[in-house]
């Protein structure tokens, strides 16, 4: 729709410079909304910016600039506002225009190719597999496939990526805990099971599984087996633990240590699936490992000068591009850090070819954020590619109680058992009604409320209503109109003109949203639009008898239909025709 006002202004301005009026046209010419339709469609600071070069005032600069506006069938008058602003106010034609714009292009409509094909690595959730996704972990997956898919209606390349950190500690740490379970079923577990350990009733499952799967094979590991209550360090008693499996069990701790990836991973894919959230692929830490990749990113750092040995470890010196401190890559025991894995990880993100890379993280994790950038600075690569995006946690209510969540003991609410209880549709609506980086409160009772309070229903039954419409035109034996219908002339009403105006701003709420990386643009224009919509429906009739009137609000209610759907679906939300 601007461009209804942007061509001819440009022509304006082309025929004043060659007057001599003004000496620059600005390559990019900016229209903005008012925020009262009073004040007009569109509005534009032109004369204000080009005034002290032209030397002149900006409201005489406004008067030529109106003066030299060519005829236009779009704009049906002008004003000139404050110290020199340009208003316009478009016929409704105009408005009649985003209405066969829509007709046309239909699930299309708001997207663009401002992307134009850029391949751009999303990486989001990446959780640990040491338990089942839980309610926070909801927030990162609804965020990451609701931006994916809006960076795709604006043209984007997009390629979405699940980091499996299945070659640390915590995985180690697991294992342990599988294995204390799968001693304590058989009554050899010599002390009550550690606080520091894995105790979800899923460690439980997972043990009597590897009983199932292996009987008693593994049990010679619990002889001589360490005291852990007796060591005072919680943290090294598990390592102690930890150590004695690897040495005892050979090569039947890889089984082990199987038992709780295998299970875990595969519960996190299907729950991930169910709740429409997509991955190109999933990317394995010890793939990565075992490939050298870790090797040869650390020795591309030393070989530049960048590294230093102290007390037997390798550190990286961070603080020499920006980072706080330094870091370290190799313990003194030749075991990598997670940093290391992280600079390998990355350092191949872009040998892969991804022109921008796109992490969403947890918001305790903002530390590493400066720490990669340095590595990738100091292996020559464009940190300023590498785009960090933080997501904070979400809080579950349940009425007035908060609940309360831990995943090493084992408290905490499920994403799948969130789903089960409000749905798919509510979650990922609620997910996203918040920026990325503040708090979120998931209101659990509001999320299941089927009243106007509830903005996922309240939207989504402005979708069902026209659809209820259209089945009661046809009962009462009314023609509807056709799929392509033109004759919009009588749409003239100030309340149907306003809410093709909403349906106008959508492709630029869409652009926005996945300039600025904020899904949740998309919902609070969807529930603005659904308010204009119930307004206009319920302050109007629709089925008139006068047909040309009847198929054009029709089509108008068309179109409000089509343009929800289209921003649910960016949302990951189902648009139904009944409710």
């Amino acid at each position: 729709m601007k461009a209804f006002v942007l061509q001819p202004l440009q022509e304006a301005l082309n025929a004043l410079l060659l007057q001599g009026v003004i000496p620059e046209v600005p390559a990019q010419l900016e229209l903005d909304r008012p925020k009262q339709v009073e004040h007009g469609h569109l509005a534009s600071n032109i004369a204000l910016l080009l005034a002290k070069k032209a030397g002149r005032k900006p409201r005489e600069l406004a008067d030529a600039i109106i003066a030299a506006l060519p005829a236009s069938p779009w704009i049906v008058r002008t004003e000139i506002a404050g110290p020199g602003f340009i208003n316009f106010f478009l016929s409704p034609a105009a408005f009649h225009a985003v209405i066969e714009k829509i007709q046309t292009e239909q699930n299309q409509f708001g997207s663009n190719q401002r992307g134009e094909q850029q391949k751009l690595q999303l990486e989001f959730v990446s959780a640990n597999p040491t338990g089942p996704l839980h309610v926070g972990h909801g927030r990162g997956a609804a965020y990451g496939a609701s931006l994916a898919n809006i960076l795709r209606f604006n043209g984007y390349d997009i390629f979405c990526e699940y980091y499996v950190n299945d070659a640390g500690r915590q995985m180690d740490i697991l294992a342990a805990s599988v294995y204390m379970r799968y001693l304590e079923a058989a009554g050899l577990l010599p002390w009550p099971f550690p606080d520091n350990s894995y105790r979800g009733a899923y460690v439980r499952e997972i043990a009597a599984q590897l009983r199932t799967q292996c009987g008693d094979r593994l049990e010679h590991a619990a002889a001589n087996i360490p005291n852990l209550p007796a060591m005072e360090d919680a943290d090294a008693a598990v390592d102690t633990l930890i150590a004695h499996l690897k040495q005892s069990l050979g090569n039947d701790y890889r089984v082990l240590h199987s038992a709780g990836l295998d299970e875990i991973l595969n519960d996190i894919r299907n729950d991930l699936e169910q709740f429409g959230v997509h991955y190109e692929r999933w990317y394995s830490e010890r793939q990565l490992v075992d490939s050298g990749a870790v090797d040869r990113a650390t020795a591309e750092l030393e070989a530049a000068g960048h590294c230093y040995i102290q007390d037997g470890a390798l550190w990286f010196r961070s603080t020499a591009f920006g980072d706080d401190k330094d870091r370290v890559l190799r313990r003194e025991n030749g075991a990598y850090t997670y940093f290391a894995s992280d600079v390998a990880y990355h350092a191949e993100k872009f040998a892969r070819g991804f022109t921008h890379v796109l992490d969403m993280w947890g918001a305790d994790h903002h530390g590493y954020v400066p720490r990669v950038k340095a590595a990738l600075k100091a292996l020559g690569l464009d940190d300023e590619k590498l785009e960090v995006v933080l997501v904070q946690f979400a809080i579950l209510y349940r009425g007035e109680e908060k609940v309360s969540m831990s995943t090493r003991a084992g408290e905490f609410v499920t994403l799948r058992e969130l789903r089960e209880e409000v749905g798919n549709d509510a979650a990922r609506f609620f997910y996203v009604l918040r920026r990325a980086d503040q708090h979120l409160d998931f209101d659990l009772d509001l999320a299941k409320k089927h009243s106007e309070e509830n903005p996922v229903f309240y939207i989504q039954y402005a979708h069902a209503r026209v659809y209820s419409m259209l089945r009661q035109a046809t009962e009462k034996g009314l023609s509807l109109p056709a799929d392509n219908e033109r004759a919009l002339d009588c749409l003239q009403d100030s309340r149907e003109l306003a809410l093709a105006d909403a349906l106008w701003r959508f492709p630029e709420v869409v652009h926005n949203a996945a300039r600025d990386r904020e899904p949740h643009q998309i919902a609070f224009y969807l529930r603005d639009l659904a308010a204009a919509f119930h307004t206009y429906y319920n302050s109007t009739k629709i089925l008139v008898e006068e047909t040309p009137l009847r198929h054009a609000r029709l089509t108008l209610c068309k179109g409000v239909a089509q343009t929800i759907a289209n921003g649910l679906k960016l949302l990951g939300v189902s648009a139904p025709e009944q409710m």
